[in-house]
């Protein structure tokens, strides 16, 4: 079977340690003091539990002294005891519970605040990165980067920080019970258990990230198909998504199956140290104890010392393995906030100011490749209150200009400007709320269709909704609807037609009243008398607004104050409707090729 390839260029892998860094300023918030007493809260707890963790194996030794021949008038020393030894297994329970309940608000502030990072800042990239990304895979990175970091911060405070002191005061104690020689065994136990953990999971995390690949293929390859199920319907083409996923998940089973049998050998390794020191200082307590030296209580807190150190000690593996794949997980998502936007304000950038609506385009040249210019020295003006319409071949650049206007991408040439504004030095924000578009494609949000009229104006008031769906004629439609208003549009908008569609786009645009408008092409992909009653929705909106009609149908356009001939990439002719047809130049060739098929259409009709 041929090998899936990585569903993107692989980066340098960051350091482990430049991660942490990133990652710490969650664990002590800046500017958040109730959070960072809740983080020394629940650290004073955490050593209060292993301190009567560990008073627990001194209780039991000595409830087992009090129990040996001779001492059978101490039995109430020896009750009082084991009712210690049960609190104290209380009090551990207790106190990581309410460990647990103090620290779990900073563990999903912090989830919080790294996803709200990053999801501002994909939307403040270019769109030539979206173009550029598959939205499953970057989701799925949002997803396990998010995660992680409630994760890290629960095993480093709670597991890694815990069990190293509680190894400093057992180490403690046995030097003062048993001298030197026990904390060293427990001691070399202990690097040698982190040596071979380390090691072993190293390689298990190579092949973790191998089957993390091929999981975010798994999830982008079927939500790219899933959202292009119309397309696999056309095609007939189910089979062939189905051979595609199979693919890509047969793969993933592999590298499953591969990494669950590792855990196999790490298992067996850390269990056979673990082993060897339990079995290596038992025997030389009851040795000693043998000589003399040490009492029957102190191999029974011996037992209990270690098998509490190792507790956590056998829980290293899967917490140094989680802790490395959260710093993997994280410097994926790290990758994403360190892209850069390629569109950013200037330093100190002001607000565009309209003062009538002029827009211009001045020797324009711009190429979404550096070897592939797309717009050769392009300009053109439009009065205040103009109508231009821009046709051309495809590929001539007529949506480019669109994108340029939003300035979704900079020009590489010349310059754009708004009431003599370059619009290169002002915000981008107020840039675009004063531009409104009616798209091609109109897509909307999975939701009702008053909340995706009411998105043309954050915090429209529902007779505002309703008279914006009145100016687009759709306010009928929504009200034959059982649910009205509140009706769920589907993915994408899917539930509703082209024609219903685009009038949903036509009322969020005037809902938003801008005083610029672009008509992308927005009745290319209807049928005529849905055009016709969408262009004189269209019409009536842009009186009085800067407009900027890309249109395909040259009917649509006939009326409009001047019209730009694109063709690769440069004006070929401009002038009014009936100044081209008198040239005889390309537009004309494109004005009798259409009536050529109009005819020819309603021959056929008829």
């Amino acid at each position: 079977m041929a090998r899936v390839p990585p569903l993107e260029t692989p980066t340098d892998t960051k350091p482990d340690f430049a991660v942490m860094r990133r990652f710490l300023p969650y664990l002590w918030p800046k500017d958040q003091f109730g959070l960072r007493v809740r983080i020394v809260g629940a650290l004073l707890l955490v050593v209060l539990s292993k301190l009567v963790q560990l008073s627990m194996a001194w209780l039991y030794g000595a409830a087992v002294d009090r129990m040996v021949p001779g001492m059978e008038d101490g039995v109430a020393i020896a009750i009082a005891l084991v009712a210690a030894y049960a609190g104290a297994r209380f009090s551990g329970v207790l106190f990581d519970n309410l460990r647990n309940v103090v620290f779990e608000r900073v563990g999903q502030d912090a989830t919080r605040r790294l996803a709200e990072n990053v999801f501002g800042h994909l939307h403040n990239l270019s769109m030539r990165f979206h173009m550029n990304r598959r939205t499953g895979a970057v989701t799925k990175v949002i997803e396990r980067g998010t995660k992680s970091i409630d994760i890290m911060l629960y095993f480093l405070l709670f597991n890694i920080a815990p069990t190293l002191l509680e190894l400093i005061l057992v180490s403690a104690y046995f030097q003062i019970e048993f001298g030197w020689g026990l904390v060293a065994a427990t001691w070399v136990m202990v690097v040698a258990y982190i040596s071979f953990t380390a090691v072993i999971t190293n390689w298990r995390n190579k092949l973790r990230e191998e089957m993390n690949e091929l999981d975010t293929q798994t999830v982008a390859k079927s939500v790219d198909s899933l959202l292009n199920y119309e397309t696999v319907k056309y095609f007939n083409a189910e089979k062939r998504e189905a051979a595609r996923y199979n693919q890509v998940v047969s793969q993933w089973a592999d590298a499953a199956v591969k990494s669950e049998n590792s855990l196999a050998i790490l298992n067996i390794g850390q269990s056979l140290i673990t082993n060897l020191m339990m079995a290596g200082a038992m025997g030389y307590v009851v040795w000693g104890w043998s000589q003399g030296q040490f009492t029957t209580g102190h191999v029974v807190t011996v037992n209990t010392l270690l098998a509490q150190l190792f507790r956590p000690l056998d829980m290293l593996g899967m917490v140094y393995r989680t802790i490395r794949q959260g710093l993997t997980d994280m410097a994926a998502m790290f990758d994403l906030i360190d892209t850069a936007p390629e569109i950013v304000d200037a330093p100190g950038a002001p607000s565009l100011v309209i003062r009538g609506g002029a827009l211009a385009f001045e020797n324009v040249q711009f190429g979404y490749e550096a070897n592939r210019p797309i717009l050769k020295g392009v300009s053109f003006e439009i009065p205040p209150g103009g109508r231009l319409a821009v046709v051309g071949p495809s590929g001539a650049g007529k949506s480019t200009i669109a994108r340029l206007i939003y300035r979704f991408y900079d020009v590489t040439g010349g310059r754009i400007t708004i009431d003599g504004q370059d619009i290169r030095q002002i915000t981008q924000s107020s840039l675009r709320s004063q531009i409104g578009i009616v798209p091609q494609d109109t897509v909307l949000f999975n939701d009702t269709i008053g909340y995706n009229i009411g998105y043309g104006r954050e915090g429209a008031d529902q007779p505002a909704i309703e008279e914006a769906a009145r100016g687009a004629a759709i306010h009928s439609f929504i009200n034959s609807l059982p649910e009205g208003y509140e009706a769920k549009v589907g993915e994408r908008g899917l539930k509703l037609s082209g024609g219903e569609k685009q009038r949903v786009a036509i009322a969020r645009t005037l809902l938003k009243n801008p005083p610029i408008l672009i008509l992308d092409e927005a009745t290319s992909a209807l049928d005529s008398r849905t055009e016709a009653e969408i262009q004189s929705t269209l019409d009536r909106i842009s009186v009085r607004r800067t407009t900027i009609i890309i249109a395909h149908r040259l009917s649509t356009i006939v009326d409009a104050d001047r019209i730009l001939v694109l063709e690769a990439g440069q004006v070929a002719e401009q002038g009014t409707h009936f100044e081209l047809l008198a040239k005889g130049g390309l537009y004309a060739e494109m004005w009798a090729r259409q009536q050529n098929e109009v005819e020819e259409e309603a021959v056929t009709a008829s």
